[in-house]
């Protein structure tokens, strides 16, 4: 039992870890106040003009983040709210 508790708090801490290393969100991509951002759906739109088949988008930090799909894959777009600019892509 001494044993047990020890294991099991070292446990949850490795797994807390773990999911910090595999998030690769991109999340730094305006200082602009929230109130001042573009609509997201003109980030979505941005992504649909470039070829993306959109699937739903989310604000990710200080960025609008886009699902896309082409040529059959995944793909995350990171758009500035400030001038929608693209700052950065993660192919899935």
């Amino acid at each position: 039992m001494k044993i047990a508790m020890p294991l099991a708090l070292i446990s949850g801490f490795s797994l807390a870890l773990s999911g910090a290393c595999f998030a690769d969100g991109f999340k730094d991509c305006t200082k602009l106040e929230k109130s001042k951002w573009k609509p997201a759906s003109e980030a979505e739109a941005k992504a649909s003009a470039a070829g993306y088949g959109v699937r739903r988008s989310k604000v990710e930090g200080t960025c609008y983040e886009v699902y896309g799909v082409k040529e059959g894959k995944l793909f995350e777009l990171f758009y500035s709210p400030e001038d929608l600019t693209l700052k950065h892509t993660i192919k899935k």
